[in-house]
This record gives C-alpha cells, sequence and structure tokens, in this order.
C-alpha cells in the first residue's frame, strides 16, 4: 500500500499546522499527518514549518512583540523574524495562524486569525481520540508523522527537540503509527539509539550539505547506491524530492524515471516522495491547467505518475485528491 501522507494537515484547504487542518486531514482519508516540530523558550514542542513565525502567524501585527523582531543565522542562513525559541508558550497562545500562501491559497487566507497554534501533546491527543473511534469501528489508525526542524540549532542553545518528542510520543502516542523524519543526518543517528520507531532521512534537491556537521555529506552522494546502503544503517525510508524520483526536462515536463526507488529499495529502505500540490506553479507542465499559477492542475495525474515509479508514500496537502488516487 501507497502511504498518504497529510503534508502539515490539509494544508492545501486550511492554514497550516492547526488542529482544523490535521483533523480535515484525517476525515479526508489520510494515512499520517505531519507536523513540523519546533520548540519555545520554556521547552514546549509546538507546530510549526519553522521556527521563524512572521509568516505564519498574526506576530507582525501585535504591537506586544515588535521588540521581539531579530536576525539570526540558523543552518547558514540568515533569518529577520520572530522565533519560537524568544516566545513561552502563553505567549505564543495570543497569536493566530495564517495561510502561508495566501497569493494562491485564497480560500485558505480566510481563515486567518481563527487557528490558535498547537502543541505537539495536543495534535497527539487529537490523534488519540480519533484512533480510539477508529479501532472502536475496526479500522486501521492514523499515524503520527513529525519532523524535527532545525535540531542543531535547538540543540546549541539547550533546547534539543529529540526528548521531549520520544518522551510525548512514549506519554500521549496512544500506539499511532510513526514515523520520525529530519534533514540532518546526526540527530536521525542518535536517534536510531534511543528508538525504535522508523526514521526517514529527508533529501532535496540541493546538492550542498545539509548537516553542516557532517562533513562531506550532500544529497547527491547520498542517492547513489552506496549513500543509500550507509542511510540504511540507521534510518528505514528516504523522504525525498519528487524530482528525485520523476526529474523534469527543460520545458518544465515530466521525464523518465531515474534509479532511485529501485537502489533505495534494493538497500531495504522505503521511499517517501514529497511534495505533491495541486496549484499550477508546482505542477509539471503538461499536467498545468491554464496559465493562473494558483488554478488547479492535474495534481492526480502527478501522483499517480509517482505511484506507478514505485514510491511507497508520498506527501500532500490535499490529502483528499491523494486519497483518491
Amino acid at each position: 500500500m501507497t502511504v498518504v501522507i497529510a503534508h502539515r494537515g490539509a494544508s492545501g484547504h486550511l492554514p497550516e499546522h492547526t488542529l482544523a487542518a490535521y483533523l480535515l486531514a484525517i476525515e479526508q482519508g489520510a494515512d499520517y499527518i505531519e507536523p513540523d516540530l519546533v520548540m519555545t523558550r520554556d521547552g514546549v514542542l509546538v507546530a510549526r514549518h519553522e521556527n521563524e513565525i512572521g509568516g505564519t502567524t498574526d506576530v507582525a501585527a501585535q504591537p506586544a512583540f515588535a521588540a521581539r523582531r531579530r536576525k539570526q543565522a540558523i543552518d547558514g542562513q540568515e533569518y529577520d523574524g520572530w522565533f519560537t525559541e524568544d516566545f513561552t508558550l502563553a505567549e505564543l497562545r495570543t497569536l493566530r495562524a495564517r495561510e502561508r500562501l495566501p497569493a494562491l491559497r485564497a480560500d485558505g487566507a480566510r481563515f486567518d486569525g481563527q487557528y490558535a497554534i498547537p502543541t505537539f501533546v495536543e495534535i497527539l491527543e487529537l490523534l488519540s481520540a480519533v484512533n480510539s473511534a477508529r479501532r472502536a469501528e475496526g479500522k486501521i489508525p492514523v499515524g503520527v508523522y513529525p519532523e524535527t526542524k532545525h535540531p542543531s540549532h535547538f540543540r546549541d542553545i539547550g533546547l534539543a527537540l529529540e526528548e521531549p518528542l520520544l518522551a510525548a510520543l512514549a506519554r500521549h502516542g496512544n500506539d499511532a503509527p510513526v514515523f520520525i523524519q529530519s534533514f540532518e543526518t546526526g540527530n536521525l543517528r542518535a536517534l536510531r539509539a534511543m528508538t525504535s520507531h522508523p526514521l526517514v532521512q529527508l533529501v532535496d534537491l540541493r546538492g550542498g550539505p545539509w548537516d553542516r556537521r557532517a562533513a562531506g555529506f550532500d544529497y547527491d552522494a547520498l542517492c547513489t547506491p552506496r549513500g543509500l546502503a550507509d542511510v540504511a544503517t540507521y534510518a528505514n525510508a528516504v523522504g525525498v524530492h519528487k524530482e528525485r524520483v520523476l526529474p523534469r526536462d527543460a520545458a518544465g515536463r515530466l521525464a523518465p524515471a531515474t534509479m532511485l526507488v529501485r537502489d533505495a529499495h534494493a538497500a531495504g529502505l522505503a521511499v517517501h516522495a514529497w511534495t505533491f500540490r495541486a496549484e499550477n506553479v508546482f505542477l509539471p507542465a503538461q499536467l498545468r491547467r491554464g496559465d493562473d499559477p494558483a488554478a488547479h492542475g492535474d495534481l492526480a495525474g502527478e501522483i499517480r505518475c509517482h505511484v506507478e515509479a514505485g514510491i511507497d508514500g508520498f506527501f500532500t496537502d490535499f490529502p483528499d485528491v491523494g486519497a483518491q488516487v
């Protein structure tokens, strides 16, 4: 079975990383919901795409927090904004979520200001309640697929993510299926010694190092048979940019499949591809409908092509479409 992973919830319909988006994703048939996890100043895991929250909350409109805006480098990239590690959970509770892509998702932007930032425990409690009802009906439980965001950064500032993540899963997971994912290699290797939960090495298109503490690490080398064999020593799957499975040609059309799926399977690794979105701007040229970047094209067709290429799961902002495929 190819698993459907709701990318930040049903984020094509509602503001991402909100309890409403996760619940809608479950109702639409997702096999897993995916929270990105960052830490507050007082050590609470919350769900945000990044620890910089200027684009996904209304913090910029709150005069009380104007002085919290600052610049900092994270993983070698400069950020300017507001960061979760500068806020207590109580302070974050005063903020409300906003649509991250309002120019493309006007429907989602209609819900700006309605939803709070959820903690990881709250997400697990929601999932526990849902799964209790599903088990009573003889249905398979929905899983959780958390990503540790910038784990080296948070460990450096005394707010390590790994231990609180595992503690929350042990206390509130209620036996939900779990995958734990990261772009970094160091924390996945550390997690391998701490847990039996399946781990996923995320793989972007860029060839340069992501985990700057791993000398010589780069995504291109990782995707070779030798690199995948090494990943298999600490992870159970690779979560790859979809163009590493089906690249695009110079015209933006889907090209023939690479050897990645075959090589990963040969190494004993599952392959989960990301991220499938319905808007034309994200689709290959032959699957777009019209010229409007925000209009929806043939997302089902793109997913189907990747499933036929052998992937074992996929991340999508539209779990309703994914479940139909």
